[in-house]
């Protein structure tokens, strides 16, 4: 999944805030208002972004949320490159940091991913800005894979097969938060299933032979009428993971080292 249109920043500079804290004042505080932090800045940000989407975000518009110049925000933020890159992380770092060592591999990594899946969704932006290929490099994107590795340490894989294992995750999870984001903005206009169901079924019965594609009609029936939907999220997050572990399981098995 591919980063949005929004260029890097100043690795340098991204790093610094990444690592550097972002806590304390530097600003000073005006009319009795607390001072401008990074922090405040990116709490900003994130729900900005959460309310209205990644586009919303600008300086002109967090300046006018913290009820400051925008060239005050400089101070602590060099462009949105970077600031996304921090909200990213922060993000991440609300993740539930626990090793997870009770219980087997299985049920550690379905607790990981349903966190990660979870996470997603509340904040359907991260979808349009993380990318497997160039990872945020920050502690709370750390933390993350460091908890995720730790849920198939000791199992025999080699590391390339633990990383490869949490990118699969990684990858399935945020294909199925996307799915899952699609079909809440659907609902959330109003067009229930049910509803797209009975304006367009008279129109497609006219059209369709079941005789020619006598599988789809048969299994789609039972789809559908099973959920009760055209699709269902939570039913193909839950099920591709199973699916998924399975076959992280016969991986384990095939380096002879069982299944823990």
């Amino acid at each position: 999944m591919g980063r949005s249109a929004t260029p890097e920043g100043d690795p340098a500079r991204t790093m610094e805030m990444l690592w550097g804290g972002g806590s304390a004042p530097v600003s000073r505080p005006r009319n009795g208002k607390p001072g401008l932090t990074l922090d405040r800045i990116v709490e900003a940000a994130v729900a900005v972004a959460d309310a209205e989407g990644l586009d919303a975000v600008s300086m002109r518009r967090l300046a006018a949320e913290l009820g400051t110049g925008a060239m005050s925000l400089y101070t602590h933020v060099p462009g949105k490159s970077e600031l996304v890159e921090v909200m990213l992380d922060r993000a991440l770092a609300t993740l539930d940091p626990a090793e997870h060592t009770d219980g087997a591999w299985r049920e550690r990594l379905t607790d990981a991913a349903r966190d990660y899946f979870q996470l997603l969704c509340a904040h359907p932006w991260i979808l349009g800005v993380v990318a497997l290929s160039r990872p945020v490099l920050g502690p709370g994107g750390m933390a993350k894979y460091e908890r995720e590795l730790r849920a198939v340490e000791g199992l025999g894989l080699s590391d390339v097969d633990m990383d490869s294992v949490v990118t699969l995750l990684d990858s399935f999870v945020a294909g199925a938060a996307r799915a899952s984001v699609d079909a809440a903005a659907i609902a959330a206009r109003g067009d229930a299933d049910s509803e797209w169901w009975r304006n367009i079924a008279p129109h497609f019965e006219k059209v369709f032979d079941p005789d020619r594609f006598p599988l789809a009609a048969r299994v789609g029936t039972s789809a559908g009428e099973y959920h009760s939907a055209a699709f269902a999220p939570a039913h193909a997050f839950e099920f591709g993971l199973a699916r998924l572990l399975d076959g992280v399981g016969a991986l384990i098995v095939d380096d002879g080292t069982g299944t823990d």
